[in-house]
C-alpha cells in the first residue's frame, strides 16, 4: 500500500545534451510542482533498476535515448515486469517504446504514415523521389539519421534501416496527450528550426488524425506526443509517436496552458499510484 503521500522514484538526465532543447529545465519545473502531491526522488536511468524498489511508481521522463544503455534499459524493463512495478509510462506502448517496427506495420496498414520500408527490394512501394530519408530501426532523437540520393540506398543492410521518401513539407506539428485526453499542440513554422515551436490551433480534422494513433497504441495511461508532417497536398502524415519519454517542450508554452498541464500530469500520476494502491 502506499504511503499517505505516494513516493515516486522520477527518472531522468539532467546532463543529457540535446540539441536545441534543456532537458533538465523541463524536469526542474515538473519535479518541483509534483513535490507538491508526491514524495520525489530524482535518479539517473542507470540507476532505476536498483532503485525502484520502496516507491510506490517509477516516472520515466527526459531519461535521453535508450540507444547509449539499451543492455541496462532492457535489464530494467525485465525487472519492474517481473515485479509487477508502476512504471509510467507503462510497458505495454507499441510505439518509440518497441523501436520504430509500427511506422512500418503502421504504413502497411494504410495508416497516414509517411511511407516506409526496412529493405531496398522494396523501395517500389515508394512514392519515387530523388532523395530518401535512412534512419535506425533503433533510432531516436535523430541520432543515425541520413538523408541520401536515391543512388546511394543500395548498400543499404537490408532489415536494419528505415527508408522513407524525403518529403518536402510545410512544416512539423506535434500533439501532446496525458492519458486519453489532448492537451495543447505545438508546431515548428520553419522546417529547418526543428525545435523553435509556437503554440498551434489544432482544428476537429487534426485532433481527429492524432487520435487515431493514441487509440491504435491502447496506452491508456501516460504522456504520448504524436509528431506530425503538412505534406503538400494538405494531408498530416505521422513521423513519430513518442510513448517513452517524450519531450513537452513546456517553455514554449504560455503560463496558462504550462499550469494544465501540470495540473493533468498530477492528476493522471494521482490515479495512476491509486490504482496500485486498490487489490485485482
Amino acid at each position: 500500500m502506499p504511503a499517505a503521500r505516494p513516493r515516486i522514484l522520477y527518472v531522468t538526465d539532467l546532463a543529457y545534451p540535446a540539441r536545441g532543447r534543456r532537458y533538465c529545465d523541463e524536469d526542474i519545473l515538473l519535479t518541483s510542482r509534483l513535490r507538491e502531491h508526491f514524495d520525489l526522488a530524482l535518479c539517473h536511468p542507470l540507476d532505476a533498476a536498483a532503485l525502484m524498489d520502496g516507491h510506490d511508481a517509477v516516472v520515466v521522463r527526459n531519461s535521453g535515448p535508450v540507444l547509449g544503455y539499451r543492455r541496462e534499459y532492457e535489464a530494467f524493463r525485465e525487472r519492474a515486469l517481473a515485479a509487477g512495478a508502476r512504471v509510467y509510462n507503462p510497458l505495454t506502448g507499441k510505439a518509440d517504446m518497441m523501436g520504430k517496427q509500427y511506422l512500418l506495420d503502421l504504413s502497411a496498414a494504410g495508416f497516414p504514415v509517411i511511407p516506409t520500408v526496412d529493405r531496398v527490394a522494396d523501395l517500389h512501394r515508394l512514392p519515387a523521389a530523388e532523395r530518401y530519408v535512412v534512419k535506425p530501426k533503433l533510432g531516436a532523437d535523430s541520432l543515425g539519421l541520413r538523408i541520401l540520393p536515391a543512388g546511394r540506398l543500395t548498400g543499404l543492410a537490408d532489415g536494419a534501416v528505415l527508408i522513407q521518401p524525403c518529403v518536402d513539407f510545410a512544416y512539423e506539428v506535434s500533439f501532446y496527450f496525458v492519458d486519453d485526453d489532448f492537451q495543447y499542440a505545438l508546431h515548428a513554422p520553419d522546417p529547418e528550426r526543428r525545435w523553435e515551436l509556437v503554440p498551434y490551433p489544432a482544428t476537429a480534422a487534426d485532433l481527429e488524425f492524432a487520435r487515431r494513433f493514441i487509440d491504435w497504441n491502447g496506452l491508456g495511461q501516460g504522456i504520448q506526443r504524436v509528431d506530425a508532417c503538412r505534406a503538400p497536398d494538405g494531408e498530416l502524415l505521422l513521423v513519430e509517436l513518442e510513448d517513452l519519454n517524450p519531450y513537452l517542450s513546456l517553455d514554449a508554452l504560455p503560463e496558462e496552458a504550462r499550469e494544465a498541464f501540470v495540473g493533468a500530469l498530477a492528476s493522471s500520476l494521482g490515479r495512476f499510484v491509486q490504482q496500485a494502491a486498490v487489490p485485482a
